[in-house]
C-alpha cells in the first residue's frame, strides 16, 4: 500500500444539498452519496464562494475567494499565476488528473492539472458562440424557457457525464493495474460531472421513476408575506413571476430524476476504486459548486443567497483518517476544501490561500473552529443572465447568523438556529439593530463595492477586445467535448 494517501475528487454541477437522502430528503434515490456519507464525515453547513459556476469553482481551485482574484462572472478568467490546490499537489509530487468539467475561461485550462481528459462542452473564450442545444436552446441558463421546456428527454449534458464517467472508470482501471504491478505512486483524480445543472431534462425512465413521488415547492415566496426588492426585480426579469404548476412540477421532477442519475454514475466511479483495491488509503471528497432553488421561494438557478443555492453537500470519506457515520456543524466554504485537500496530501501550503483546513474538524467534532465564512455574488450588466442590472452583494455567515447585503438596496438579517428556512427577515427589525451593525461592518470590512465596480469596469475593456479579437480570429478551444444539437431532445 502507499504511504501517502490517493484522492478521489468527485464534484458536480447545481447540486441543491437539500436533494439528497443523507441530507434528509425522503423522495431522491441517492444511495452512493448516502453510503459515503456512511463511510465518512457529512458537513451540514458547507457554502460556496459565489451562487455562479466561474468564480465559484475559481475560487474552490485557489482557496481565494472572488473578490481576491478578480473573477466574479462567468466570463472571466482566472490568470494562470494564481496557484491552485492542483498546482500544491503536483509540487508534492503527485500527477493530478482530471476528467471531466472545469470551467474555466481563458488559454489556461489546466490550472495545476497534469492530465486532463474529456474536456467541457463550450468554448474557452469569450465573444463566440456557445454550443448549440437544439430543441433545449436556453434551458441550461436562467431563462423562464428552462422551467417550460422540461421532463422527460435527454439533455447533451447527460450524454458528456456518461463519457465522464466511462473514462473516469478507465482511469482507475488503469491505476489499479498499475499498482497491482508494483507501482506504488498515489494519484490524485478530480472527476467533474456536469449533472444534476439545468435543462431540467431527464430520461423517460428516471423521469418516470420519481412522477407522483416529488411533492410541490415548500417554502412560500418571499420572507413573511414581504419580497426583497431586489429578488422582487430579478424573478419578474426572469421571468418567473408566475409558472404554472404543471410546469413547476415537471421541471422538479426532471431534477430529482438528474440527481439520482448523478448519483449512479458516481457509483459506478466509487465501484471501479473498490474493485481495483484502490480505496483503503484514498481520501474521498463530493461536493458541487453551487445549489438550485429548483422553485422554492418561487425561485429558480441560484443566483441569490438563500440556503437552497448557497449551501452545498459536502461528504469525506477517508478510512482509518477520519470517522464514519459522523456529522459536523462547523460553518465551512469550499475555499475551505481546497486548503484542507491540501494539507490531508502532505502538499505545500497555497501562499495566499484564504480558505482553512478543517481537516481536524473532520477529524475531531470538538476541534476548535472558527464559525464564519463569506460568498459574494458580483457582475456587470452584460452576460444575458445578470438581466441587464450590475449586482455587488455578499454573505456573512457568522454562528447563528446570515447577513446578505445588497449593494443599493436594504439588507437581510437571517437567524439559522431559529429560522433555518429563512422566513422571518429581520434585517428591518429595530430589535436586531446591534447585530446587523455588527455584521455589516465585519463583512464590508475587507470588501468595497465601489472597488470592485471600478475594478470590473477596468477588467471589461479587455474581456470586450479579446471578445473582439475571438469572434475575428475565431481561436480554437483545447479540451473540448465536442456536442451536437442532435443529443439533446424533448419528449413532453
Amino acid at each position: 500500500m502507499s504511504k501517502r494517501p490517493n484522492l478521489l475528487f468527485l464534484f458536480s454541477d447545481q447540486h441543491a444539498f437539500h436533494v439528497t437522502g443523507c441530507y434528509g430528503d425522503k423522495i431522491v434515490e441517492t444511495p452512493n452519496l448516502d453510503r459515503l456519507a456512511g463511510e465518512g464525515v457529512t458537513f451540514d453547513a458547507a457554502y460556496c464562494p459565489s451562487p455562479i459556476c466561474v468564480p465559484s469553482r475559481m475560487s474552490m481551485l485557489t482557496a481565494r475567494h472572488p473578490s481576491a482574484q478578480d473573477c466574479w462572472t462567468n466570463d472571466d478568467f482566472l490568470v494562470s499565476d494564481r496557484a491552485t490546490w492542483p498546482h500544491a499537489l503536483g509540487a508534492a509530487g503527485y500527477r493530478p488528473i482530471l476528467i471531466g468539467r472545469l470551467h474555466a475561461m481563458g488559454p489556461d485550462q489546466l490550472h495545476g492539472y497534469a492530465e486532463r481528459e474529456i474536456g467541457d462542452h463550450s468554448p474557452n473564450w469569450g465573444g463566440i458562440a456557445r454550443h448549440d442545444m437544439g430543441v433545449l436552446n436556453e434551458t441550461n441558463d436562467p431563462h423562464r424557457t428552462s422551467v417550460i421546456r422540461s421532463g422527460s428527454g435527454e439533455s447533451v449534458y447527460e450524454v458528456k457525464d456518461r463519457d465522464v464517467t466511462r473514462a473516469a472508470v478507465a482511469c482507475l482501471d488503469r491505476l489499479g493495474a498499475a499498482r497491482k504491478s508494483g507501482d506504488e505512486q498515489p494519484f490524485a483524480l478530480t472527476v467533474g460531472f456536469m449533472l444534476p445543472h439545468p435543462p431540467y431534462v431527464a430520461t423517460k425512465a428516471d423521469y418516470a421513476r420519481f412522477a407522483g413521488k416529488v411533492k410541490p415547492a415548500r417554502l412560500p415566496r418571499g420572507s413573511m408575506g414581504q419580497e426583497h426588492p431586489w429578488l422582487a426585480w430579478w424573478r419578474n426579469n426572469r421571468g418567473i413571476d408566475e409558472v404554472p404548476a404543471d410546469d413547476a412540477m415537471r421541471a422538479r421532477i426532471a431534477y430529482y430524476a438528474l440527481t439520482y442519475r448523478l448519483d449512479a454514475m458516481i457509483g459506478e466511479v466509487l465501484a471501479a476504486l473498490q474493485r481495483n483495491s484502490l480505496a483503503e488509503n484514498t481520501l474521498i471528497v463530493y461536493s458541487t459548486d453551487h445549489g438550485d432553488q429548483i422553485g422554492e421561494r418561487g425561485l429558480w438557478w441560484k443566483h441569490t443567497f438563500y440556503e437552497e443555492s448557497v449551501r452545498v453537500p459536502l461528504i469525506m470519506s477517508w478510512p482509518g483518517q477520519i470517522p464514519q457515520g459522523e456529522r459536523r456543524r462547523q460553518v465551512v466554504n469550499l475555499v475551505d476544501l481546497a486548503a484542507t485537500m491540501v494539507e490531508a496530501l502532505g502538499a505545500p501550503a497555497l501562499p495566499h490561500a484564504q480558505g482553512r483546513s478543517f481537516l481536524n474538524v473532520a477529524r475531531d467534532a470538538n476541534a476548535p473552529w472558527r464559525d464564519e465564512t463569506f460568498s459574494e455574488y458580483c457582475t456587470d450588466e452584460v452576460p444575458v443572465w445578470t438581466g441587464g442590472m450590475a449586482v455587488r452583494q455578499r454573505m456573512l455567515r457568522s454562528g447563528d447568523w446570515k447577513l446578505i447585503y445588497y449593494h443599493g438596496y436594504r439588507p437581510q438579517l437571517f437567524n439559522l438556529a431559529a429560522d433555518p428556512d429563512e422566513l422571518r427577515d429581520l434585517g428591518d427589525d429595530p430589535a436586531h439593530a446591534a447585530i446587523r451593525a455588527q455584521l455589516l461592518e465585519r463583512l464590508l470590512a475587507d470588501w468595497s463595492p465601489d472597488a470592485i465596480d471600478a475594478r470590473m469596469k477596468q477588467r471589461r475593456r479587455d474581456k470586450d477586445l479579446i471578445g473582439a479579437w475571438a469572434r475575428g480570429t475565431k481561436p480554437a478551444s483545447s479540451f473540448i467535448w465536442q456536442t451536437r444539437p442532435d443529443q439533446n431532445r424533448l419528449d413532453t
